[in-house]
């Protein structure tokens, strides 16, 4: 429900936060719905404009565009007062829709692409959820770097609009889950190589399909299971394949790197340059006035949606 609450006294390390945006993940539902301690404010992503600082704040001033460092700080607010260490400042002249969405799905891409398989021009990546926040930045931070991406998404009615958009933003190849059993499968590796990558948020049957197009020692990363179904491998792909299964979660990796500010700020810095080019942009967004969250909600568990749902604040 929406309530209205004091905003609490400015502490000396503390900053005062104007909530400008902030997106709807599905991973925001998953937390409200069984991983934290109520009550609590929802919303993992967004950005922010700072009001006001506590004396012992240094790297942050009225005006600065701030995002959350981790997950949990609860962004579905207009405003809130929260310590410095739980902010990260961002550049004020890239699109506000980029920087709300910009701490969750453009920095798991990111990641996913740079940290397991090392990719040269050339190189391809096959990913299942497609059109989902993280693939759609994963088709744009690898066409960026020359990469190319094949791109497996769900039959739908309006199949032709989604693969026309998913082209746009950069994807080389997008095909059905159906299409991945096909034997047809054949001629789209006469023109590019097969990846050495996959990446996987679904689980089931399109997870063991991929695998099988998979170069021999490729890896695959998992990062969500959207089917809630178990990721199945023939053990033939271990034995005459030696593929590697890997698993990835961002809030994870942020931990293991808290001491480490200089890889974290090489990522944001690499991601704005690239919103900066116009080589990348926010998901397709619908944006919902704070006080139509219902709304908001409730067309983010529908199935099929294409477009993220960002709360203005």
């Amino acid at each position: 429900r929406l309530k209205d609450l004091e905003v609490a006294e400015l502490g000396d390390s503390d900053v005062r936060v104007k909530m400008l945006a902030a997106p709807i993940n599905p991973a925001d539902i998953n937390m409200i719905q069984g991983a934290t301690p109520l009550p609590a404010v929802g919303g993992n992503e967004g950005v922010g404009e700072v009001l006001e600082v506590g004396r012992r704040v240094a790297a942050l001033k009225p005006g600065d565009w701030v995002i959350p460092a981790g997950a949990g700080l609860g962004t579905w607010r207009t405003q809130g007062v929260f310590p410095e260490e739980t902010l990260l400042k961002v550049p004020s002249d890239i699109p506000v829709l980029c920087a709300a969405t910009l701490s969750v799905n453009p920095c798991t891409a990111y990641r996913m692409l740079a940290d397991f398989e090392t990719l040269a021009p050339g190189d391809s990546v096959i990913q299942n959820a497609a059109n989902s926040g993280v693939g759609q930045a994963v088709i744009q931070i690898a066409k960026a770097s020359g990469i190319k991406t094949i791109n497996v998404v769900r039959d739908r009615p309006d199949l032709p609009k989604l693969v026309e958009r998913l082209m746009a933003l950069g994807a080389d190849h997008v095909i059905t889950e159906e299409m991945l059993r096909k034997p047809e499968m054949k001629d789209i590796f006469k023109s590019i190589p097969k990846p050495r990558l996959a990446l996987n948020c679904v689980g089931g049957k399109s997870t063991t399909e991929m695998l099988r197009h998979l170069q021999p020692k490729g890896t695959m990363v998992t990062y969500g299971g959207m089917a809630k179904q178990p990721v199945m491998v023939p053990v033939s792909a271990f034995i005459f394949r030696d593929v590697r299964l890997r698993g990835f979660w961002m809030t994870q990796w942020r931990k293991d790197h808290a001491q480490d500010q200089e890889s974290l700020a090489s990522m944001m810095d690499a991601l704005c340059q690239l919103i900066r080019r116009g080589q990348l942009a926010a998901p397709a967004c619908t944006e919902v006035p704070l006080q139509d969250y219902k709304a908001a909600l409730e067309a983010t568990m529908k199935p099929f949606t294409s477009s993220k749902q960002i709360l203005l604040l």
